[in-house]
């Protein structure tokens, strides 16, 4: 009996040793603040763990050199906010418009510091529950049938304190340097610790391995002082504006590629890091060989009794000695704290720095587990901005949506519309969404159709990815058919090497849309939801399986698709022909006439004229509308003779002449030439 009560009481005392919360993220920055925000905005039970005393930790050392490459663009003519956030890559999402980054900072590319501070002040002003100086060191899984996810996921912070969750977040990033290890790596110094000073690189010469934006902008930093930069790395450069990718080379940090294409000495060079060796000799000064020529050596024997490829190659590229060598080859997700039960496992390839992950962000091995912010990036690795404030922002509340349908009940927000509004549903939308926008091939609007086709629910941006899941996934039914609405690039016109400033890049015909390069809409029909093998055998390159129609709407200079004739038109068209049925808007006289003449009344009339709904007609908007040929002027006041104002029919025939005629806005009064 006392041993059955010693052991009843342990249980308790470990039970208790366990803080419960619904939800846990770890790591307070951009992407963990957002994600609590949505959870607090829910009234979700949620704690979010920050191993240091402030949010926005990686921001307080990187970059090295304090300027950030996400755009800071306060103005852009336009005071649609949901607009100007396609050009605001540092502001989350919320409720509070102090909470723009505009209001931070006036330049363009603002200095990381204000980020921190920006951070600090979104975790304050909107209270969320950040619990900092806690590390989590340890995570694994305790299998419970009553859990949400069948398991708890347990974690464990450096104080030895134990925390219980349902559905675990981890927004922790990529904070672990990249290290090459070769012979002679252990002079080489880090990007996280070599110094900021340009006068202590003044007359040295320099090699930096990598090749990207983290290795330009210490190049850029010491480039006046040093005698020369060398570069290498196992890739060729690749520069954004070619691949439009935000994660490449940034014009802000390619000074290099000048000093080299000019010949003022430096240069960049390409190979295989793992085949370099280093040595160096009694001044110090470090000299570049290849590995084989050390295998049957001994490394610390002197550097005269070595052979360096110069010995046998006298104009060896590198056979200069350099003064210092500086690592700059980006970080990876730290893959240490978590146990071998939630199975996280590193991805192939050029994505092996992120966790293998499914385009929900659920984790492939563990379910209720969601990677979000710049480790979730395998999703759209070198496509989208996914591993970027202005990309992960929409992905994290993507994510929120999933969850709130799957544990909570709560559906998909939508919204219902009659089938009339659908052309102005998809130019508005197009034409203003940041996400779509920012998250391009990604995200996308779905548009479900009610039977018939008399109404419809829009969805907006939802993960492609895993639309053949839509109806689990968003708690809405799709029966009736579907239009996903996504933006994308031309297909052949992005890459290292593409040169996107040929001439006639560009495509100003709408029947050549389908040609487009630049960022545009892409409409795709389907008469059912795909399927899961569908979408695994879509065509290489594309975001969605073939659809039963598709549309392009042509790119615009200004990314402004409102041309009634080269974007409103087409598309209306194309909708029509999908549905089998007529979307365009009528006046009042054409319904009327439509009611005596034919069996079946197009949409608008039966949704608006047959129900008396429309807009209210003036002398002024009838008088345009017969200059402009489109009502006919029937001139009712020549039957009134010399009535007197106030008889019964002038009466009547002045509320029929200014008051009752159903006319739409004068922006649609082109889509009735089509009659």
């Amino acid at each position: 009996l006392g041993l059955a009560l010693y052991t009843g009481s342990l249980c308790a005392v470990n039970s208790a040793a366990f803080l419960y919360h619904d939800y846990c993220i770890i790591g307070a920055g951009p992407s963990g603040l957002q994600a609590a925000y949505f959870l607090q905005q829910a009234g979700r039970d949620y704690l979010v763990f920050e191993r240091s005393h402030a949010p926005g930790s990686f921001f307080a050392l990187y970059p090295r050199h304090r300027k950030l490459i996400s755009i800071n663009k306060r103005y852009t003519g336009k005071s649609n906010s949901e607009f100007n956030l396609r050009h605001d890559w540092n502001s989350l999402l919320s409720h509070d418009r102090r909470l723009l980054f505009r209001r931070y900072s006036r330049d363009f590319f603002p200095n990381a510091d204000t980020m921190v501070r920006y951070l600090e002040d979104f975790a304050s002003l909107l209270k969320l529950r950040v619990q900092y100086n806690t590390a989590i060191i340890h995570v694994t899984l305790e299998t419970d049938e009553q859990a949400w996810n069948g398991h708890y996921f347990l974690l464990t912070d450096q104080d030895r304190q134990n925390y219980k969750c349902s559905s675990l977040l981890v927004a922790t990033g990529t904070w672990v340097p990249n290290v090459v290890n070769f012979p002679g790596s252990e002079y080489v110094e880090g990007y996280e610790t070599v110094s900021i000073n340009p006068e202590d690189f003044a007359g040295q010469t320099v090699l930096i391995l990598g090749r990207g934006n983290s290795a330009f902008e210490t190049a850029e930093n010491i480039l006046g002082v040093t005698n020369f930069i060398h570069m290498v790395s196992r890739s060729r450069v690749r520069l954004s504006w070619a691949t439009h990718y935000v994660g490449d080379l940034r014009a802000i940090n390619n000074g290099l590629l000048d000093t080299y294409q000019l010949k003022s000495l430096d240069g960049l060079l390409e190979g295989d890091l793992e085949d370099l060796a280093i040595i160096k000799d009694k001044k110090g000064k470090l000299h570049i060989t290849l590995r084989f020529y050390l295998e049957n050596r001994n490394t610390s024997a002197s550097i005269d009794s070595i052979t360096l490829p110069q010995d046998e190659l006298d104009n060896f590229a590198t056979r200069a000695p350099y003064d210092r060598v500086i690592r700059c080859l980006g970080w990876k997700f730290d893959f240490s704290i978590y146990n071998r039960s939630l199975r996280m496992m590193p991805g192939k390839g050029n994505k092996k720095k992120y966790p293998q992950i499914k385009p929900s962000y659920e984790s492939r091995g563990t379910r209720g587990l969601f990677v979000l912010g710049t480790a979730s990036h395998s999703v759209d690795f070198r496509k989208s901005a996914g591993g970027f404030i202005h990309g992960f922002r929409y992905t994290t509340r993507a994510v929120h949506r999933l969850l709130e349908n799957r544990h909570h009940g709560v559906p998909w927000p939508s919204t219902v519309y009659p089938i009339t509004q659908l052309t102005n549903s998809i130019i508005k939308r197009v034409n203003e969404a940041s996400g779509l926008y920012q998250m391009f091939s990604v995200l996308a609007d779905i548009i479900l159709l009610r039977e018939n086709a008399t109404a419809f629910e829009y969805l907006e941006e939802y993960p492609v990815g895993v639309l053949a899941e839509l109806e689990t996934q968003t708690g809405r039914k799709a029966p009736n058919g579907l239009f996903v609405v996504i933006m994308e690039y031309g297909r052949n016109f992005s890459g290292a090497d593409k040169d996107v400033f040929y001439y006639n890049r560009a495509v100003g015909e709408a029947q050549h849309a389908w040609q487009s390069n630049f960022l545009h809409p892409v409409i795709y029909y389907y008469r059912r939801l795909p399927t899961e093998r569908e979408m695994k055998l879509r065509p290489p390159d594309w975001p969605l399986p073939r659809p039963d129609a598709i549309h392009h709407i042509v790119e615009d200079f200004l990314t402004d698709w409102t041309a009634p004739n080269a974007h409103i038109l087409p598309l209306r068209r194309f909708l029509e022909n999908c549905l089998s049925t007529d979307l365009r808007n009528f006046f009042a006289e054409s319904c009327f006439l439509f009611a005596f003449t034919h069996q079946k009344l197009p949409p608008f009339c039966r949704q608006g004229y047959m129900r008396m709904q429309g807009l209210v007609g003036s002398e002024g908007l009838r008088r345009r509308a017969v200059e402009a040929g489109l009502l006919e002027d029937y001139a009712l006041t020549d039957f009134l003779g010399d009535r007197p104002p106030d008889s019964p029919e002038g009466s009547q025939d002045q509320l029929l002449r200014d008051h009752v005629i159903p006319v739409r806005p004068l922006q649609h009064l082109v889509n009735a030439k089509d009659e």
